[in-house]
């Protein structure tokens, strides 16, 4: 049965996880000084499970936040070269928006790193996070992007 589009879906504490990973590498990419271990901290202690400004967030599985963000981040320049080696040919790491590099490289940690995650799983899920943010065509580029990745790393 079709989710209904019109409602988001409700994801669980991993789900959460992933969310919160690619807000703060975001984050991180968009400070002068980026320092990851502040923002794991931050996010654990204020962030995951919070109400903020009326919104009550879910509760996020915070090991696996902790694994994604750092997985992610301190091996950004790793991650970088394999997205960019499955663009297509009209595709640069510049044209892409920043919260796609946060979706794309934290959806390549996973996929090198956390073998105990089908891969089905880690695409749909960076998918549905790209849906958060972007309209269908962002969701579908990272889909394809995942996928071909995908395919190298596992």
């Amino acid at each position: 049965m079709a989710r209904d589009r019109s409602t988001p879906k409700q994801g669980g504490p991993r789900s959460a996880a992933r969310l919160a990973a690619v807000q703060a590498f975001y984050q991180l990419l968009m400070a002068e000084q980026p320092n990851v271990d502040k923002v794991v901290a931050e996010y654990i202690e204020h962030r995951l499970g919070a109400e903020i400004e009326g919104d009550q967030y879910v509760n996020a599985d915070a090991a696996m936040f902790e694994d994604i963000l750092e997985g992610a981040w301190n091996r950004r320049e790793e991650w970088r070269a394999i997205i960019t080696t499955h663009l297509n040919k009209d595709w640069t790491m510049e044209r892409i928006d920043k919260i796609l590099i946060a979706v794309l490289s934290a959806g390549c940690y996973e996929l090198a790193s956390r073998i105990d995650v089908p891969t089905a799983v880690i695409i749909n899920e960076y998918v549905d996070v790209t849906h958060g943010f972007y309209e269908r065509a962002e969701a579908s580029f990272v889909n394809g992007v995942l996928d071909r990745i995908a395919k190298e790393l596992r």
